[in-house]
């Protein structure tokens, strides 16, 4: 159980926590909820011992593990998958123990780190591993390739794969949904609805929250509130809350004007001297309420475009891709005013280069794509917020981008313009490196509207923006006149926005006749499809002989030649073959003779016999790498001299 008993946190001059308490149960999954800036993210440094508090105890069993995603950009030619193993700290324990062990030659310790090693799961590790970063949308060929090769937001994932790798107790993840897409979040909902821990996470993806919470921690003016349920039962509750509370608070403040008008009246009074010192006394105990402060609603919208072309764009048979690789061909569709598109598509399919080419970033690579006359595209990319300078201000960004796109327009003019998205006074000024990862992503949308475009291209919009700024842009979405063309993995956002899809599957683009819910369906489907597949592929025996294609038989004598070959392709393989079937018989022998002696060591073996175990033990392990290495060079061998 955590138990946070009045607890008071300052980071500088600012009380983040002030006489907080919270409990948490084991295995209860929580929701950490709060505006930007409220300290979400100073109460996990809190339970993770990087901060101390200034006031109050802090309990968390002694013996449970935490796992955290780590925030800053791992830096390291480490392959992906030997990165995320290193997340396993009882793995990487198990494995420094038996490297000093053998360098020592003792015995004892062998058994035990073996022992250690087989309670962590080493021999599956890799495979688990890597189940990991297949879930969260990395390719076969990207499972050991150089951390350092990934850009920002794939070694983002790399770190959410390394915290789930851990064993833990306690697992707290901090927006663990940026940098995914839909398919990858779909996969993440489904392996954290099956951890048994503890798990406390931050987001601001409400369907993420529902899925997966059932607890919600509010933390909000330096206090701690618990609810029961998850993110929509919060807001029904709070908003309840909020009405008894404004209810009471408007009786007490009756109350306080009755006894203060009694107290005013008689106190100068002798006959009154003491009922008018009793109302004083009671006012002064009286617990004084709070009045209700809503947060104030952030909202904007896009004004009315000049023009709505029809239709806006035309592809006819175009091709997408980078240098010569196709990614997407065939693409015959057109876009027309005032459709709501959502585009769908599992990781690397070619959802964002279809964008990049209709935002004109890149070129097709054959075919037609033909805008309509007066088309104007605003485009919201991933990475925008990195391509903002971050020694200028938000006005230095606005007076630019009227100057050198347009509209023109006054300064006073773009001062009042960024004061709708919450730029007011010295802010506009302020270095945009400074700013939140939510501001940047406020003054990325309102340069995008100042632009005034009819249709709308929008790839992972909402990755920075908190709850209130998500339900706004939906807000300004719906009301906007123009076409919108969505990628999102924000469920919210694409069910009150789009109103029909594209998939971008196979390296085509077709409507998905279905909504989210059926997406979602088929995503687990084609998941369940490719696990069949791989456990077909994995449980066939190895082949003995790998077959040369067999030409067609045009005549008797290309028949008689082809058996010829095949027999002598037999003849100079049959060693090979024999070598691999005793290799074979010899690893089944030493996994039954391995998994005999780790019973034999979780049972409690005799202390006499347990350092003879352990050299046993590492004497299979380096047999079983010998034998395993021969097997694979057998059959190249074999498929060399088959294919020649």
């Amino acid at each position: 159980m955590i138990t946070l008993r009045n607890i008071t946190l300052r980071r500088g001059v600012k009380v983040v926590l002030d006489d907080a308490s919270a409990t948490l149960q084991p295995g209860e999954k929580i929701g950490l909820v709060g505006r930007n800036g409220a300290g979400k993210s100073s109460l996990f440094a809190l339970l993770t011992n990087r901060l101390g508090n200034d006031k109050g105890e802090v309990e968390v069993p002694k013996h449970w593990r935490r796992s955290e995603v780590a925030q800053d950009m791992p830096e390291t030619e480490d392959g992906a998958t030997d990165f995320v193993l290193q997340g396993d700290l009882p793995l990487v324990a198990a494995r420094i123990a038996l490297a000093e062990a053998e360098a020592a030659e003792d015995g004892h310790a062998m058994a035990d780190a073996h022992a250690a090693l087989a309670d962590a799961g080493a021999f599956d590790a890799r495979a688990r591993a890597q189940a990991l970063l297949m879930g969260l949308g990395f390719r076969n060929e990207q499972l050991d390739a150089p951390v350092n090769s990934f850009s920002g937001g794939w070694r983002m994932r790399l770190q959410l794969a390394r915290a789930l790798m851990c064993p833990a107790e306690l697992m707290l993840l901090d927006e663990p949904t940026n940098h995914l897409d839909l398919d990858a979040l779909v996969w993440l909902e489904a392996w954290l609805l099956r951890y048994d821990g503890t798990m406390i996470v931050i987001s601001h993806d409400r369907e993420f929250l529902d899925a997966i919470t059932k607890v919600t921690l509010h933390l909000d003016e330096g206090k701690l509130i618990r609810y029961g349920g998850n993110y929509t039962s919060f807001e029904t509750q709070r908003a309840e809350r909020m009405v008894l509370q404004q209810a009471a608070f408007a009786k007490q403040q009756d109350r306080v004007a009755h006894l203060q008008k009694f107290i005013d009246r008689f106190k100068a009074k002798a006959s009154k001297a003491k009922q008018a010192q009793s109302r004083v006394k009671a006012l002064e105990r009286m617990e004084k309420l709070a009045p209700v402060l809503a947060s104030a609603d952030f909202n904007f919208e896009f004004r009315e475009p000049l023009n709505l072309p029809n239709p806006m764009l035309m592809f006819d048979e175009m091709a997408a891709g980078y240098g010569t690789t196709t990614i997407v061909r065939n693409i015959d569709r057109s876009v027309l005013a005032g459709q709501r598109i959502g585009i769908l598509g599992a990781n690397g399919q070619g959802k964002s280069t279809l964008v990049k080419t209709i935002a004109g970033t890149q070129l097709p690579l054959s075919g037609r794509m033909t805008q309509g006359k007066g088309l104007s595209i605003g485009y919201f990319a991933q990475q925008e917020l990195d391509v903002l300078r971050l020694d200028e201000g938000a006005l230095e960004h606005m007076v630019r981008l009227a100057r050198e796109v347009g509209p023109q327009g006054r300064e006073q003019e773009l001062r009042d313009f960024l004061g709708q998205f919450r730029f007011t006074g010295d802010m506009v000024n302020q270095a945009v490196g400074s700013l939140s990862g939510g501001e940047k992503a406020r003054l990325v949308l309102a340069m995008l509207v100042w632009q005034r475009p009819n249709l709308l291209l929008l790839d992972e919009p909402t990755n920075h923006l908190d709850l209130n700024t998500r339900e706004a842009l939906s807000m300004a979405l719906n009301e906007f006149e123009g076409t919108v063309m969505l990628v999102s993995h924000d469920r919210a956002l694409l069910r009150e926005v789009c109103d029909e899809f594209w998939l971008v599957a196979d390296g085509v683009v077709k409507p998905f006749d279905g909504d989210l819910d059926d997406y979602q369906k088929w995503l687990l489907e084609q998941s369940k499809e490719a696990a069949r597949a791989a456990k077909k592929q994995s449980a066939a025996p190895a082949p003995k002989v790998v077959a040369a294609p067999t030409p067609a038989p045009s005549a008797p004598v290309d028949r008689k030649a082809s058996g010829q070959a095949r027999a002598k392709v037999a003849e100079q393989t049959r060693p090979l073959r024999k070598e691999m079937e005793t290799i074979d018989k010899r690893m089944h022998a030493l996994a039954e003779e391995r998994a005999g002696i780790e019973a034999q060591l979780a049972e409690g073996a005799a202390a006499s016999a347990i350092a003879e175990m352990g050299k046993r033990l590492k004497a299979i392990h380096d047999q079983l790498e010998a034998d395993e290495m021969r097997w694979l060079e057998l059959g190249e061998q074999i498929e060399a001299m088959t294919a020649a």
